[in-house]
């Protein structure tokens, strides 16, 4: 099981990578603003999302310039600011709100989730850019033609390291 559960998460992998590229580049000369300028990219992950909130700021090569997003900040942050939203589906009501209030506040924002069925109340159309997961179903079938295995956090991690690693290589460009 481990063999096809690694087979699988490749694959979702590569088809980020693929699917993406243009959206990861944007999103990181995006988000490299922040740093490059007087801002900080602020981070908001929902339930399991959280993980890429720690890695960001808590990790052994932490984000430059990240700060976990709370209700405080909203009051207070500014338009050199950023933010990188996750969550595991778009149309996530929590994250469409928040989507919402930058918006309204002109923050420019990234967000990463899968999307189901896109609508107007969904984080594709409301983030500057967005970068699906693709993972709308578990990844191992059972005896019984149901799925599971749902690694939404994994999927998250590596979205936010192929952003980190673009947003360190543009900063490098920039003090030169």
């Amino acid at each position: 099981m481990l063999k096809m559960f690694t087979t699988q998460l490749t694959g979702i992998f590569k088809k980020i990578a693929e699917k993406e590229e243009f959206s990861f580049e944007d999103g990181a000369r995006l988000l490299a603003q922040a740093p490059a300028g007087d801002g900080s990219i602020y981070i908001w992950g929902a339930e399991e999302m959280k993980a890429v909130e720690f890695e960001a700021v808590y990790g052994a090569e932490p984000l430059r310039s990240a700060k976990s997003l709370t209700e405080t900040d909203l009051d207070r942050i500014t338009d050199a600011d950023r933010v990188l939203l996750f969550t595991r589906l778009a149309n996530d009501v929590p994250a469409v709100e928040l989507a919402k209030r930058l918006r309204e506040k002109m923050i420019p924002f990234v967000a990463i989730s899968t999307v189901l069925e896109s609508s107007e109340e969904d984080l594709s159309q409301l983030a500057d850019v967005h970068i699906d997961l693709q993972l709308k179903k578990g990844l191992l079938p059972d005896d019984v033609g149901n799925r599971y295995g749902y690694p939404a956090a994994m999927a998250a991690l590596f979205v936010y390291h192929g952003l980190k690693f673009t947003i360190d290589e543009i900063l490098a460009e920039y003090e030169e």
